[in-house]
């Protein structure tokens, strides 16, 4: 992802999220050393994204994000899949993320590479209130 990008991610986490990263956050984030983002595009256009912290060996899913007019076209398992591989090239021991517990489709693209539920945090999402699933992939 390049600063170019921001506008359009700032607009997609705003569609997908009741609590979406401002763009000034994603820009900070950006410039983390510890942080990777990718975009995937069509016609040049950002439709969707997925950011990570990777610290040591570990990797920390922030978001995957896809434009609601292209989801349901594999957008989301690319993005998947790109940071999953980037995660085997650099050694990593897991990689990790948490899902709200009604988004079934999101918890099927996880469990698709590997993921498996380690946990539960109760209410950590709000606007509706729900549990979060832990979803981990181990290497």
């Amino acid at each position: 992802m390049q600063v170019s990008h921001l506008d359009r991610v700032s607009e997609i986490e705003k569609m997908c999220f009741s609590h979406p990263w401002s763009r000034q956050s994603l820009e900070s984030e950006l410039a983390n050393d510890t942080s990777v983002f990718f975009v995937a595009t069509e016609n040049d256009e950002v439709i969707g994204y997925i950011g990570a912290s990777i610290v040591l060996d570990e990797g920390y899913i922030f978001n995957v994000a896809v434009d609601e007019n292209y989801r349901c076209r594999g957008v989301g398992s690319a993005l998947v899949d790109t940071l999953v591989t980037l995660c085997k090239k650099n050694n990593l021991s897991f990689l990790t993320l948490e899902v709200r517990q009604s988004n079934i489709g999101a918890r099927s693209l996880y469990s698709k590479f590997g993921f498996i539920k380690v946990g539960e945090r109760k209410d950590y999402y709000s606007q509706p209130k729900e549990n979060a699933i832990l979803m981990t992939k181990y290497f």
